[in-house]
């Protein structure tokens, strides 16, 4: 199994046991969670309980925008060569996408909740009832467990 970790803060954010698909030229990966039952009685996403997810206020533009500016800068200075160009090339219509979005969007961090750290986001895709989460795929390392 591949989990997939922070690059910032090194917390663990999903698992390739998860469906996944690549939106923006990879810049973003659609990730699908479902809610499930756990011992017995308590109703809990998957995602969110397995990686220990911190939900945090809703962003509004504002601030939305302020964070993904200040991410951008960190994720740029943390990528070398071909992936620091290939995610300038394409983390514009990925946030524009993200934007349109922003009133449907929960948002996470990782169990640290380091402040330069990755925002997991969250909606619900066309009235589904199981949530789908997003995230910056070049802010994420794959390492075998």
């Amino acid at each position: 199994m591949i989990v997939y970790e922070d690059i910032i803060s090194g917390d663990e954010l999903w698992s390739d046991s998860y469906r996944c698909i690549e939106l923006f030229n990879g810049c973003l990966w659609e990730v699908e969670g479902k809610w499930v039952v756990k011992g017995g009685h308590i109703e809990v996403v998957d995602i969110v309980d397995n990686f220990r997810l911190q939900e945090q206020p809703a962003y509004d533009k504002k601030q939305f925008i302020g964070w993904v500016k200040r991410y951008i800068k960190n994720l740029t200075a943390k990528l070398e060569g071909d992936k620091a160009d290939e995610f300038k090339k394409n983390v514009e219509a990925a946030t524009k996408f993200l934007m349109s979005k922003l009133n449907d969007l929960q948002f996470f961090v990782g169990e640290s909740m380091h402040d330069d750290g990755a925002t997991v986001m969250a909606y619900y895709k066309d009235g589904a009832t199981d949530p789908t989460f997003l995230y910056f795929a070049h802010g994420l390392n794959g390492v075998k467990h």
